[in-house]
């Protein structure tokens, strides 16, 4: 037993799991010697074996299961095809609703550098479902949303849930809250912890939804809602263009090449100016 609890630590796994029972059988079927002993371990093997076998098929199963519960969320969510760009000056209002636009009928835009949001559902005149749209190299990553809001009505309060969260941990249950800033208020700030609730909601399929509550006090701002603080391409941008007008020494800027949407891609060389001087002088030489 005690030679069991070695080989399973330095295998990592534990004591009782499958994979350290059948690497233990094997070890012990090679180290015997005699026939009895020998039949008994490759009983043991075997039973090991049969083991591994079941939890391999178990874990299969799960996996289908598991795919099938995707494919009827994304189903359930309208399909990520759905969701094919970013909501641009979206005036919610109630369904069947014809007159003309009112203060209150709250407008969602995306349309703005980071943003993202695919579709608003109007609940209630205080509650809105809101979707996210999914990363583009991967669609069933879904984290970032980022949106304006405008047209609000003084002490306007609402409700805003993102029911489409791909993710099932997150640090919205450990206290974080989205970031909030206006047009006369442009400095980003926390909403209260107490106003955001990241739960399961029966409502969707018990997938993560985070709701938070906000009251406008403002009818000629535009708010805007974010994940977190937003750090986007044209800021990064000028930052390093103001890193390459100090001329340092010690770093050198240059463009790798173009992205699909004709953006800089930059290569940044950090190093002993020393390296900078040696790497121009052999380039140089390279093409004389």
């Amino acid at each position: 037993m005690q030679l069991h609890g070695i080989i399973c630590r330095v295998a990592g796994r534990h004591p009782c799991g499958w994979g350290s029972c059948a690497l233990f059988a094997r070890l012990h079927l090679l180290v015997t010697s005699s026939h009895s002993s020998r039949a008994a371990a490759r009983r043991r093997l075997g039973n090991a074996r049969s083991a591994s076998e079941a939890c391999v098929r178990l874990y299969g199963r799960m996996m289908e299961e598991n795919s099938r519960e995707h494919l009827d969320t994304d189903n359930e969510m309208g399909g990520e095809d759905a969701l094919v760009g970013n909501v641009n000056k979206l005036m919610v209002t109630p369904p069947g609703y014809t007159g003309p636009p009112k203060k209150g009928h709250i407008v969602f835009d995306a349309c703005i550098e980071s943003g993202n949001l695919g579709r608003v559902d109007y609940i209630s005149e205080f509650e809105f479902d809101l979707f996210i749209r999914p990363d583009t190299c991967n669609p069933r990553f879904r984290v970032w949303f980022n949106f304006t809001v405008e047209n609000v009505r003084e002490t306007q309060r609402v409700i805003f849930n993102i029911v489409n969260f791909s993710k099932t941990k997150s640090l919205y249950r450990d206290g974080m809250s989205p970031v909030v800033k206006s047009t006369s208020r442009p400095k980003w700030q926390r909403l209260p912890a107490k106003n955001v609730y990241y739960y399961r909601c029966p409502d969707h399929r018990r997938n993560y939804v985070m709701s938070f509550a906000f009251c406008f006090d403002r009818e000629d701002d535009v708010y805007q809602f974010s994940y977190c603080y937003p750090y986007t391409y044209s800021r990064l941008q000028h930052y390093l263009a103001s890193l390459e007008r100090r001329n340092l020494d010690y770093l050198q800027r240059e463009q790798l090449g173009l992205s699909v949407q004709q953006r800089r891609l930059d290569l940044l060389t950090i190093t002993n100016p020393a390296f900078v001087i040696w790497r121009e002088t052999r380039n140089r030489e390279w093409q004389g």
